[in-house]
């Protein structure tokens, strides 16, 4: 009589029972010293970084609140109102915005590293686990990557149907419209925004899992592929990666609005301090709206992005697993006979 194989490839987070939000909970308590400790440090780092980069930034700043400050000066001489124009300094945010942008990224490509890391020691630990360490292995520069390749696919179009519709239907010219007020073609500019917007929230979810997959051992191109393949070809695999999107999405910007509003006491004390150090209000002024943006954005970065690239490592470990389970079992049957 041949022998049985089981048909059925248990998850490498321990079990086909174990959940994934248990197997994300068991992981954050048996790895809690090594995520704290890499989450301070990089955050720490980040921050430091960026703050570096806010100065500098500021300083090559400086000519233009100057100019501001000097016309409010000629304004309150002659008597009459100034309404500063900060469409320049519009210009420079969005020209340093790239820069903020990829500190993100680095940190973020650091903590998912470990995080995936910590997932992959879990399940090393488990003894039906046979998975080396050198293909569990996570890498910093294709997950950077990842967040670049998937950045420019998510967000290019709805920008371009941004700007398309602010081209074709905007009414700040006084010249005729290219496109008629109320024809379809106008209709459909003026709501493809919308609909781009809503394509790239849906692509941004199926590639939900391609920093887990780079951290493995992927290429960049391969983790987006294999992200998409887990997401929208396997079994609840989208339904699976919504469920926990959408929760820790919440809890991202709940934190985040909640630890701006706590920090808003931080705006006043640092606007007085940088203009009695400096001289110039609209340099202070725009600091202090910058400081509880910055703190929430840090704090919520610590709070939450390890339990984000915790859940989504073994969300991708679980969705992997089953996917190999099939292909697990016909070799063994194959093996039998």
């Amino acid at each position: 009589m041949p022998p049985q194989h089981n048909s059925t490839a248990p998850s490498s987070l321990g079990g086909t029972q174990r959940g994934v939000a248990a197997a994300t909970f068991a992981v954050l308590l048996h790895h809690r010293s090594t995520l704290t400790a890499a989450t301070v440090r990089v955050v720490s780092l980040t921050a430091l970084a960026g703050l570096l980069t806010t100065v500098t930034v500021f300083a090559l700043s400086w000519p233009l609140f100057t100019h501001m400050r000097s016309e409010r000066i000629r304004y309150h001489q002659l008597e009459d109102p100034y309404s500063h124009d900060h469409s320049d300094l519009g210009l420079v945010a969005l020209t340093t915005l790239p820069l903020y942008l990829l500190l993100l990224g680095v940190g973020s490509a650091a903590l998912q590293s470990v995080c995936s890391r910590t997932v992959t020691a879990e399940a090393q630990a488990s003894p039906q686990s046979d998975r080396s360490a050198t293909t569990a292995s996570a890498r910093l520069r294709p997950i950077l990557a990842v967040y670049v390749l998937r950045g420019l696919i998510v967000w290019t179009p709805p920008l371009l149907a941004f700007e398309l519709t602010r081209h074709l239907t905007s009414n700040l010219l006084d010249t005729p419209l290219p496109l008629a007020r109320g024809s379809w073609p106008y209709t459909l500019v003026s709501a493809s925004p919308a609909v781009a917007l809503c394509v790239a929230v849906l692509a941004r979810l199926a590639l939900a899992l391609a920093p887990a997959a780079a951290a493995s051992g992927l290429r960049p191109r391969e983790a987006l592929r294999h992200s998409w393949t887990l997401t929208t070809r396997t079994r609840a695999g989208a339904i699976r990666v919504l469920a926990i999107a959408l929760p820790l999405a919440a809890l991202t910007a709940t934190v985040i609005r909640l630890t701006t509003q706590l920090a808003l006491p931080v705006r006043p004390f640092l606007r007085d301090l940088l203009e009695e150090a400096t001289g110039n209000f609209f340099a202070a002024y725009y600091a202090g709206i910058l400081a509880p943006v910055i703190i929430g954005i840090l704090t919520a970065a610590a709070l939450t992005f390890p339990l984000t690239a915790t859940a989504f490592a073994a969300l991708y470990d679980r969705l992997r697993s089953t996917r190999l389970s099939p292909r697990l079992a016909a070799t063994a049957n194959n093996s039998a006979t």
